[in-house]
């Protein structure tokens, strides 16, 4: 098992698109940073403002990044490790290796966890040392629905945030497999990917936080007692874990 992760990690790290997407978010974190300097202002949603501190500048620089992450990062990640390996061949060299399907799916699923881990970390530390240097130093913070917290609050709250948000991006990972899976090539399993997460808006406006995932956490974090990673987020993912399982095993990988 450890070597099929590290396997994988070497050829995902090996990919110029991974390096590219990489890039390409380094780029973004660095602009929107100069912007938070330049303007001082920021949102919870579209109908709440709030000025940019040293306490809450970690989730607020994730609020501008979660499109970046969510519709370009995370469906580009999977479809060249899910689909771009399968169209290319590169997973039949694997595959006729004695390995468990079950286990090479966990192993790649785990993988693209673990990369958007790194980049929620790599946020959260920009945010939170930079705002620390950077931005007006407060000693206490007001977030959406009038939560006040000092600077041990605002740290946990800011770690539950990012955790939440780490959760729905899981959720969107699981989903973006299957279909990377079921289509015949990496471009229609990103478009796909991006449908199905845009599409889910008008199933049901509770899935909402698959397009605006910050924004949900937000309001999420403002309610007390809020139940909706267990009604909601982590029955999603599960159901989408089991179907992941189902195509994997009778999908034709090899003939």
């Amino acid at each position: 098992m450890t070597g099929l992760f590290i396997s994988e990690l070497e050829r995902t790290f090996k990919r110029k698109k991974t390096a590219a997407v990489l890039a390409v978010y380094a780029g973004l974190l660095a602009f929107i940073w100069f912007f938070f300097q330049r303007g001082g202002i920021s949102f919870f949603d579209a109908d709440h403002d709030v000025k940019i501190d040293s306490l809450n500048s970690a989730p607020l620089l994730l609020r501008d990044l979660s499109f970046a992450i969510t519709f370009i990062v995370i469906p580009m990640f999977v479809a060249d490790s899910f689909n771009g390996e399968y169209t290319s061949g590169a997973l039949r060299m694997v595959l006729i290796r004695p390995h468990h399907r079950v286990k090479l799916f966990f192993v790649k699923w785990a993988v693209q966890c673990l990369l958007v881990f790194i980049i929620l970390c790599i946020t959260w530390l920009v945010g939170t040392c930079l705002g620390r240097m950077v931005m007006p130093h407060v000693n206490e913070t007001t977030f959406l629905g009038g939560q006040t917290l000092g600077t041990v609050g605002a740290l946990l709250y800011s770690l539950k945030f990012y955790g939440i948000c780490f959760c729905i991006f899981i959720a969107v990972i699981s989903i973006g497999s299957i279909l990377s899976v079921l289509m015949p090539n990496s471009i229609l399993s990103y478009v796909a990917t991006i449908g199905a997460l845009i599409g889910s808006v008008y199933v049901s406006d509770k899935l909402s936080f698959f397009f605006s995932v910050t924004d949900s956490v937000f309001h999420e974090l403002s309610r007390p007692n809020s139940e909706f990673l267990v009604n909601l987020l982590f029955p999603i993912l599960l159901i989408s874990l089991i179907i992941n399982l189902f195509v994997w095993k009778k999908k034709e990988w090899v003939g």
